[in-house]
This record gives C-alpha cells, structure tokens and sequence, in this order.
C-alpha cells in the first residue's frame, strides 16, 4: 500500500473517531441539560404545590429516600409518609439548586448535587432555617423523562 493510501487511511479513522466523540459528547450534554431542567421543574413545584407534592411527582416507583436515619423504599411508601407528616405548607419552604450533574455514558442514569436551604416555623412560632447538601440519583424513564431514584 502507498504511504498516501495509508495516510488517508489513517486520516479517515481518525476523523470518525473524533466524530463518534463528538456525538457522545453531545448527546451527554444534552442529557445534562434534561436533568439540570427536571432539577428546576421538581424545585419550582415544592415551591407552588408544597414539598410532598412534588416529591411523589418526582419519584420514581421504586424511589429511596433517607430521612431521619431511616429509609423510606418506594413511591407509595413515600406517599404514606408525606401523609403522617404533620405540617402546614405555609409555614415551610425548601429551595435547591444542583451545582454539578453527571450522566451515565448510555444515558439511562444520572446524579446531582448542591445546596438547599429548608425553613419552617416551629410551633413556638420560631423559623428555623437548616442548610445542607443535597445528593440526587435520577433514572431515565421508558417515557424518556427522569425521575429520582434516591435523595
């Protein structure tokens, strides 16, 4: 084979190597972009339609949460203790923002992180106001949307 015909043919691979890269690149980012969106879309309903809300809506069917060194395992189980929760809605917020999200290579799982800042008035009329990170896992939905899988 001439030395032009291997160049080229280097040449050739290389470029749809760097393609291929591209195209993952590309479709991560916009796996990203959905996560960062659903991210705001969960926070904006805890805000409207109240915490409880928005974390059935969010769950996926067999969702983990960790709450009071105890793990609440699956969306029903999560709508049961939102339920025997007594709080008024009006009285608490909670706001988040994910600093940083990374997908999987195929798409299919991804996770957050940042900070929230929870306040509620106590019974004594007291606000009290807790800081802290949050870490979310999301798994990609057969609809194509995410839903967490652990917060």
């Amino acid at each position: 084979m001439s030395t032009l015909l291997k160049f080229i043919s280097y040449l050739v691979i290389i470029l749809l190597v760097v393609s291929c890269d591209t195209n993952q690149s590309n479709k991560i980012e916009q796996w990203k972009a959905e996560v960062i969106e659903t991210e705001s879309k969960f926070a904006t309903m805890a805000k409207e339609k109240g915490v409880p809300a928005a974390f059935v809506e969010f769950a996926d069917n067999h969702a983990v949460l960790m709450r009071n060194n105890n793990l609440i395992i699956g969306k029903e189980a999560l709508q049961k203790y939102y339920e025997s929760q007594v709080s008024d809605s009006n009285s608490s917020s909670l706001t988040w923002e994910p600093e940083f999200v990374e997908v999987s290579k195929s798409g299919d799982m991804a996770y957050t992180y940042g900070y929230y800042v929870f306040t509620f008035v106590d019974s004594t009329k007291t606000e009290i106001v807790s800081r802290g990170v949050f870490h979310t896992v999301w798994k990609r939905q057969i609809d194509g949307s995410w839903k967490f899988v652990w917060d």
